[in-house]
């Protein structure tokens, strides 16, 4: 099946700003996202970290570069990852995406976050991180809206994140994510443990930072 989200003539992702170079688009992407997201920390979305406000995270992320930004994609996708033996994480059928993310959310919005100890509050943030990861309700920029979502969560339940953590460890926290979310339908092969560690120290240097 045919990618719509790529330009015809190369495997590029059609963006707003023309390129069609797939090293020019990445260090791009980059740019314009880390802004957006800088903006948002200063000017958080507003919502009720249900889909659509999930949506909303993904769109003021992207939308300088995708015109397709804020809306779930359309197509299946597969991600090569090393760490698996070059297998894929099996990511939600779009048919299942809104419902599947919808679902999770919900659990989050139902916790009581402030009665969890830390360990608790780690826990429950890092398995729910991973399960809307694994969603990846987006052709591209799942991780980025994930984190900077759950971020703002955290934060707006009362749980402070040491933001630079994650950023400095970007791709450490990818590889968690990938790690806590390899669950296939012929076994369960996840390592949750290595985002929970992450999650749980950006908790404590984070209140540490707020006391």
């Amino acid at each position: 099946m045919e990618d719509p989200y790529l330009y015809e003539d190369c495997p590029v992702l059609k963006n707003k700003l023309g390129i069609k170079n797939g090293d020019t688009l990445d260090r791009v992407e980059v740019d314009l996202s880390c802004a957006a997201i800088k903006r948002l920390i200063l000017n958080p979305i507003k919502g009720d970290y249900d889909f659509n406000h999930l949506l909303a995270f993904h769109k003021a992320i992207f939308e300088d570069i995708y015109a397709w930004a804020g809306e779930p994609r359309t197509v299946n996708i597969e991600k090569q990852e090393a760490m698996l033996g070059y297998m894929s994480i099996e990511y939600t059928k779009p048919s299942n995406i809104k419902s599947e993310a919808s679902s999770i959310l919900l659990d989050m919005s139902n916790i009581n976050w402030k009665n969890l100890s830390l360990d608790k509050q780690a826990k429950e943030l890092s398995s729910n991180m991973a399960c809307l990861w694994k969603v990846h309700p987006f052709r591209e920029g799942n991780t980025r809206t994930t984190i900077t979502f759950i971020n703002q969560f955290a934060e707006d339940k009362g749980m402070p994140f040491d933001r630079i953590l994650f950023e400095k460890n970007a791709a450490y926290v990818r590889s968690a994510l990938v790690a806590a979310s390899a669950v296939f339908k012929d076994g369960d092969f996840s390592k949750p443990e290595y985002l929970f560690n992450i999650v749980k120290d950006s908790l404590q240097k984070g209140k540490l930072l707020n006391a």
